[in-house]
């Protein structure tokens, strides 16, 4: 006989309730990304240094998953309308991509994350779903780092539906970014 799951919930935060909710959410960030043993400490500290940031940002928006405890989040904001973000990426810039930055309609998911027990569920997928519903015309983009072992996160992007943009420009091939999006691109 297996072992049932609890219900996992869903909900979004205010910036003042993900403010409130830092320590749950390094938690979950430590436990979903277990880097080298001994440098959770580290890997804790940059989380939290990155989400304070991130968490002022305009339009930042945040979804997280509970269950007995929070179990899942993914989160982000808003890019500024100058168009400096997509110098951090070297990504072909579009006459659409800088419309679309000129309006304020790209939005950068930063952060997706869940528990290794409850992967695999469609935990993420509701999650996304959750925090980009409001987001339905607008850009969305999310940088991953080639580094990192992140074959699960491409995969789940592409089965959502996403787009791997191509890489052009100075740095393209060293940069160590990619860059995938959803919405109006080519």
């Amino acid at each position: 006989m297996g072992v049932r799951m609890a219900e996992v919930y869903l909900r979004r935060l205010t910036r003042w309730q993900a403010e409130q909710q830092r320590e749950a959410v390094a938690d979950v960030y430590v436990t979903a990304y277990r880097g080298a043993a001994g440098a959770e400490y580290r890997d804790r500290k940059g989380f939290l240094r990155r989400f304070e940031q991130h968490v002022h940002h305009d339009g930042f928006d945040m979804a997280v998953a509970d269950a007995t405890g929070l179990v899942g989040c993914t989160y982000g904001y808003r890019l500024e309308r100058d168009g400096a973000w997509w110098a951090d990426f070297p990504v072909e810039v579009t006459p659409e991509t800088e419309e679309l930055t000129a309006s304020g309609r790209v939005f950068a998911l930063t952060e997706l994350m869940v528990l290794p027990a409850l992967r695999r569920r469609g935990v993420a997928t509701r999650l996304g779903d959750l925090l980009l519903s409001r987001l339905p015309k607008d850009l969305v983009v999310a940088g991953l780092d080639r580094d990192r072992d992140a074959a699960g996160i491409r995969e789940l992007l592409r089965t959502w539906g996403w787009k791997q943009l191509p890489a052009t420009g100075p740095g393209a091939d060293t940069s160590g970014r990619e860059v995938w999006a959803r919405g109006p691109v080519r």
